[in-house]
């Protein structure tokens, strides 16, 4: 079956860095949305970035606007979330998530358009 595989996550002091990806497999991976969620704990998860199936459209939270960066890989299968400026508010678990869109440039801000899941990878950011 479809499968999605989260990696990146860590212990990173506040301005820091990092690089999230998420690798797929068994999918057609062209035809997918591709998002990052984060459930930052005692909250709701929500998505953070999104990237439509040609890569010409993203779409970014107002709180990570300038610091997250979205990008994907159709020829490996994989979507990259850079963290760039981190912050203790950013202390989250976070999802790569695939939804089935049929327009190419649009992206998915609901949740519930999504179809597959990553695991999760935990971003800590200490003070």
């Amino acid at each position: 079956q479809v499968q999605l595989v989260d990696s990146g996550g860590g212990l990173v002091q506040a301005g820091g860095s990092l690089r999230l990806s998420c690798a797929a497999s068994r999918m057609t991976f062209r035809s997918y949305v591709l998002g990052w969620f984060r459930q930052i704990p005692g909250k709701e998860r929500e998505l953070v970035a999104a990237i439509s199936r040609n890569g010409a459209t993203s779409y970014y939270a107002n709180s990570v606007k300038g610091r997250f960066t979205i990008s994907r890989d159709d020829a490996k299968n994989t979507v990259t979330l850079q963290i760039n400026g981190l912050e203790p508010e950013d202390t989250a678990v976070y999802y790569c998530a695939a939804g089935f869109a049929s327009r190419y440039s649009e992206t998915l801000p609901v949740e519930g358009n999504y179809d597959y899941w990553g695991q999760g990878t935990r971003v800590t950011v200490s003070t």
